[in-house]
C-alpha cells in the first residue's frame, strides 16, 4: 500500500504551510522565547492535517458484485433493519460506518454499476452517531443499480465537525467497484442500505477499511 495525499487537501495544505511559516517567522522576530514551543505545535498541527488528507492506494482483492466492500474507513456503528424513506420506501438492511477525524476520509464505490439516483441534501450538523443524522444532516444519497433488479443505496453524512462533502459521481455514470466516489472533511458517517436477504459479514463496533473489508454478501 503506497501513500499519497488526496486532491481535496492540496490547497489547504499549501495555505496552512504558508500561514504557519509566516507566523513562526513573526514570533521569532518579536518574541524569540516563544519560537521553539510554537514551532513544535506548528509541526504537530501540520502533521495532523497531512494524516487527515492521506489517500492510501488500495486495490480490492477480488472484483465481485456479490461482495459489498466497505466504502469508508471507520467503526461499524449501526446494523439493523429499517425503512429507507427517500428512495426505496420499504425495509432494507442498514450498515453504517462512523469516520473519526483520524480515519482515512476517502469514500469509495462499494459495488460496480450505474448510478441510478443521486441527490444532495443540505441539512443540520448533528453528531454523526445521532439516529436522526441519516435523515436530517447535510448528506448525499447515491443509488447503484447492479443489474437483475438489485440496487444498493449509499449515503454520505456530514457530522458535527464535517462541514464539507465532496462527490465525484452523477446520475447515469457507470462506476467501478473500489473507485473513488467522494470525500468527507473532518469526520462523519457513511450509510449503506442493502437488500433484506443480504448476508452481513461485519459486527457492531468492528473497525473496517475501505476497499479491504467485506461488509456484506449479496444473494447470488
Amino acid at each position: 500500500m503506497s501513500f499519497r495525499l488526496h486532491k481535496e487537501g492540496h490547497l489547504l495544505l499549501i495555505v496552512a504551510a504558508l500561514v504557519l511559516i509566516t507566523l513562526n517567522i513573526a514570533v521569532d522576530r518579536s518574541v524569540p522565547i516563544a519560537f521553539w514551543p510554537l514551532l513544535v505545535l506548528s509541526v504537530a498541527f501540520y502533521g495532523i492535517l497531512v494524516q487527515f488528507f492521506r489517500n492510501p492506494v488500495r486495490e480490492i482483492a477480488a472484483v465481485d458484485n456479490n461482495l459489498v466492500y466497505a466504502p469508508a474507513d471507520g467503526r461499524v456503528c449501526v446494523i439493523e433493519s429499517v425503512v429507507e424513506t427517500e428512495y426505496f420506501k420499504e425495509k432494507r438492511l442498514q450498515v453504517s460506518i462512523f469516520m473519526s477525524p483520524f480515519n482515512v476520509h476517502v469514500n469509495r464505490n462499494p459495488v460496480a454499476g450505474v448510478v441510478q439516483y443521486f441527490r444532495y441534501h443540505p441539512g443540520k450538523f448533528l453528531v454523526a452517531w445521532h439516529p436522526k443524522s441519516s435523515t436530517e444532516n447535510e448528506r448525499t444519497t447515491v443509488v447503484y443499480h447492479l443489474g437483475n433488479n438489485v440496487e444498493i443505496l449509499m449515503r454520505q453524512i456530514a457530522g458535527a465537525l464535517a462541514r464539507r462533502i465532496r462527490w465525484y459521481v452523477k446520475e447515469g455514470d457507470t462506476v467501478n467497484q473500489g473507485g473513488e466516489m467522494g470525500f468527507i472533511k473532518f469526520g462523519s458517517r457513511v450509510d449503506l442500505f442493502l437488500p433484506l436477504d443480504t448476508t452481513i459479514e461485519v459486527a457492531m463496533d468492528q473497525q473496517v477499511k475501505g476497499n479491504k473489508t467485506i461488509i456484506a454478501r449479496l444473494k447470488g
